[in-house]
């Protein structure tokens, strides 16, 4: 499937990770039988879009999505996808790819909460090439009136920060198989 790209965010230092406990990054930390990041690539992979992993260790969240788009400068819009949201379906991502067909920015909502990945089309380029520092792309996708899509998967909101969110994540896993 041709497509927007997904920006697969990987350069997080995994502090509170850390604080909370666990050993190492948390991307590296065993679910199941895959790490984190694993998950992640897999389901991006299986979505069939153009990705591209963001691990160049940016400072800020929004230095890296800065760069990622600057390394993807040819594509046709983005999904922003932050590489600790392990149980994400492809699924999801191609419906969120293909709602970018229709507006300037989509944003997922499971149960009403905001999810990932939230994608932009390349009119906001330039606005996401800006970007700096810790701020994400929430100011983007606001000044762009961001669509949101509602999605039955509570992968899109499952990201790991703790020790507690990986054993939930595994829970969530073993429920699944």
């Amino acid at each position: 499937m041709s497509g927007p790209t997904v920006i697969v965010l990987a350069s997080g230092r995994g502090e509170r990770f850390t604080a909370s406990g666990g050993a190492g990054h948390k991307l590296q930390a065993q679910l199941g039988s895959k790490t984190v990041l694993q998950h992640t690539l897999d389901a991006v992979r299986a979505s069939g879009l153009p990705w591209h992993l963001e691990a160049s260790g940016q400072p800020g969240m929004g230095d890296s999505i800065a760069a990622a788009v600057a390394a993807t400068a040819s594509a046709k819009g983005w999904l922003i996808l932050p590489a600790d949201l392990p149980l994400i379906r492809a699924d999801t991502l191609r419906a969120v790819a293909l709602a970018l067909q229709q507006h300037r920015v989509v944003l997922p909502l499971y149960r009403g909460q905001r999810g990932h990945p939230v994608a932009f089309s390349s009119t906001c380029r330039q606005a996401l090439l800006d970007l700096k520092g810790d701020q994400g792309a929430a100011a983007v996708a606001r000044n762009c009136g961001a669509f949101e899509l509602d999605v039955n998967d509570a992968g899109c909101v499952t990201d790991i920060d703790t020790v507690d969110d990986l054993h939930r994540a595994g829970g969530a896993l073993s429920a699944e198989a």
